[in-house]
């Protein structure tokens, strides 16, 4: 008896570091595999005729998803190269795993013939998952090579926008009736040979696909073969219509920690299932974009995108935060003839601005997660104001206090001191109160509230910590 051999997580990882190594430390094999080799040697072309040859067997033995991951951690050139070695029956399931921006950048050198010939390898979930991708004159000739069911299933998913339930349901489902047996199921399971992928469980439906309930595979395991289905089921399941957001379907998975779930119809007939895993790709990309957009940066962006595409994604926001910080410049210059008289004044400001911005990104960031966590209501506003301005004053008051006898200390002067410490409190109080009300408006105009509130609340801390401090100095000090 041979034994098996296992291809571990780590010889994967392995394999995918080395993979980067050989392409982005080596240029000249990149450009060999391009087809643009420069003048070597005849010790150097063994060399790159042995890293090419270890690159392709790398490319063959790794499986598709990490070879996707390879790809996105790989810039615009060499992850061509990669692409190239790729072989034609991996690239479907790899342009289904990768993530839009690196999907975008790996088609451009395919032409549609090639793509379509790529994507007819897929099964019919993976191609209406990829269908919403493509252009539209590519769509249609997609379609013209499916069955009219097929057909029918990805322009039934196409109608749903992106981030809804219907974008992101499978079709690939297996019934029962409610009459029949263990037994009999357990011989129609045999029969089929093979189950989708993520099924913990059969859904229970009359014959016009009226969903009456779930049977799960342990179920059916451990009663006994002459129970009927209709004794057994799951008679109120979980289900999605095909109109809800991919977030609340994220949460619901969370708190009922499901595997999968039924998609029905207004009329509750069945259309497809959820598995889990569609929702940790839409928790993996929420997560993301939501790291992006706090920081203004482009959901979209490519880490290895070229300088030009980069600056345009990021413009907008530094518009932004230039003409705050030119605001900010205008509140100091205001009080230009206090700060030259009292020059210690230009040394502490920083630090009063800076302790409320810090101050006021914590209170958004745990804003915002409630939001998303429908945590927040309309009773609780208040509460969660009033708690943020409790942390605050005893902040201020706290690591103010010391601030102050710092400066105390530093200075010989105890009124600079005050006025630092009250300066440090009150900044700190304007950073709570925007904090809970810059996310609570946007929220309320129907933006998001993570694009951009650091930059915001940023702009708020700097020019109020500027405009409190010199004020504060200006009617006690001069």
């Amino acid at each position: 008896m041979t034994a098996t051999v296992k291809y571990s997580i780590q010889e994967r990882a392995a394999d995918r570091a080395r993979i980067r190594y050989l392409l982005s430390e080596g240029e000249e094999v990149t450009e060999a595999i391009l087809g643009k080799p420069g003048p070597v040697d005849e010790h150097d072309a063994q060399r790159l005729h042995d890293d090419i040859d270890e690159v392709t067997l790398l490319a063959r033995r790794l499986p598709e998803p990490d070879l996707a991951d390879t790809l996105e951690a790989l810039p615009s050139e060499e992850r061509h190269a990669l692409w190239r070695l790729v072989g034609e029956e991996k690239r479907g399931k790899v342009l289904h795993e990768v993530s839009e921006h690196v999907w975008e950048d790996l088609i451009d050198e395919m032409s549609d013939r090639d793509l379509l010939r790529v994507l007819s390898t897929l099964d019919i979930d993976e191609q209406i998952y990829l269908a919403q991708r493509l252009p539209r004159d590519l769509t249609g000739r997609l379609l013209a090579t499916l069955s009219p069911e097929e057909r029918a299933r990805v322009g039934q998913v196409l109608r749903y926008e992106k981030g809804s339930v219907g974008a992101i349901m499978e079709f690939e489902v297996i019934t029962v009736r409610a009459e029949i047996t263990l037994a009999t199921v357990q011989r129609y399971l045999r029969r089929l040979g093979k189950m989708p992928e993520n099924t913990d469980k059969l859904f229970v439906t009359t014959r016009d696909m009226t969903l009456l309930g779930e049977l799960e595979l342990t179920t059916i395991l451990l009663h006994r073969p002459q129970t009927r289905v209709e004794e057994v089921m799951e008679k109120n399941p979980v289900t999605f219509i095909p109109t809800d957001p991919d977030e609340e379907a994220a949460r619901t998975f969370e708190r009922d920690n499901l595997v999968s779930a039924a998609v029905v119809d207004h009329q509750g007939k069945l259309m497809g299932r959820l598995t889990v895993d569609e929702i940790v790709d839409v928790v993996i990309e929420e997560t993301d974009s939501g790291l992006r957009r706090m920081g203004g940066i482009s959901a979209e962006e490519d880490v290895f995108a070229p300088v030009g595409k980069a600056v345009k994604s990021r413009w907008a926001w530094l518009a932004i935060n230039l003409c705050t910080a030119f605001i900010a410049s205008r509140v100091i210059d205001g009080f230009e003839h206090t700060i030259s008289q009292l020059v210690a004044l230009a040394s502490l400001m920083p630090i009063v601005a800076g302790i409320g911005g810090n101050t006021g990104n914590q209170t958004i960031t745990m804003i915002v997660r409630s939001l998303a966590l429908q945590h927040i209501q309309p009773g609780n506003f208040g509460f969660l104001l009033g708690r943020e301005m409790g942390v605050a004053l005893i902040n201020g008051l706290v690591w103010g206090g010391i601030m102050g006898i710092v400066t105390w200390l530093l200075y010989d002067d105890m009124a600079l001191g005050a006025v630092m410490t009250l300066a440090m409190v009150l900044n700190l109080l304007v950073a709570a109160v925007m904090g809970v009300i810059v996310p609570m408006v946007m929220v309320r105009l129907g933006r998001d509230p993570a694009v951009g509130s650091s930059v915001m609340i940023t702009a708020i801390t700097d020019t109020g910590g500027f405009f409190i401090f010199l004020g504060l100095a200006t009617l006690f000090l001069m």
